[in-house]
């Protein structure tokens, strides 16, 4: 699955693809002009983090990510650093926000030290996840799903808690579908390269 139907369907999804084509998308032209996080050469280049600090696209987020959450049923919303942690902030900022539900994030390098205060093991910060529960786990954008992968095995390996889903913001379609379903993860995007593309 990449977009849910319940996302494409919200009243501000077409706003938000205006405002990430507008704040985020660059394109190259017929050349590989772009070297990826992820060390692929692509044409398309998308940086979401103008999107995060925009106060109208940051509330929208913010709204589509705890409808998702919300119907997920998940008690936790984090990601590994660094793109996870102002989506995570946007979701619990929210007004739409469930008001049990808390954040965190998972260091790339942990820390030689857990939460002192949390119980939790080194290099996942924020809230206490000690007890377990459903999680969804937050990304800005998406090539294979490796980081996202990493941060589910982190959790899964270190916690009590179960990832019922990971959400990015943008879905590059260059593999991570394929990837996350053969680890056995749900992913879902609030939009997709070509949705941005193709305006």
């Amino acid at each position: 699955m990449a977009v849910h139907e319940n996302v494409r369907n919200h009243p501000k999804w077409g706003r938000l693809a205006t405002l990430v084509h507008e704040l985020a998308f660059l394109d190259g032209g017929d050349d590989a002009a772009f070297t990826l996080a992820s060390g692929r050469q692509s044409r398309w280049f998308f940086d979401t983090k103008p999107v995060m600090m925009h106060p109208e696209a940051g509330s929208i987020l913010g709204s589509m990510l705890n409808m998702r959450i919300n119907e997920l049923g998940a008690h936790f919303v984090g990601g590994l650093e660094l793109g996870a942690v102002p989506l995570t902030a946007l979701v619990i900022g929210s007004s739409e926000a469930d008001p049990n539900l808390r954040g965190f994030m998972v260091r790339k390098n942990p820390k030689g030290r857990g939460g002192r205060k949390t119980n939790n093991p080194a290099g996942i910060e924020g809230a206490s996840l000690e007890k377990g529960g459903p999680v969804v786990i937050v990304e800005d954008v998406t090539t294979t799903g490796g980081s996202s992968i990493k941060a589910v095995e982190r959790i899964h390996a270190d916690t009590n808690c179960n990832v019922v889903a990971v959400i990015s913001i943008l879905d590059r379609e260059e593999g991570a579908e394929a990837a996350f379903n053969e680890a056995g993860l749900r992913f879902e995007s609030l939009l997709t390269r070509s949705d941005i593309v193709d305006l």
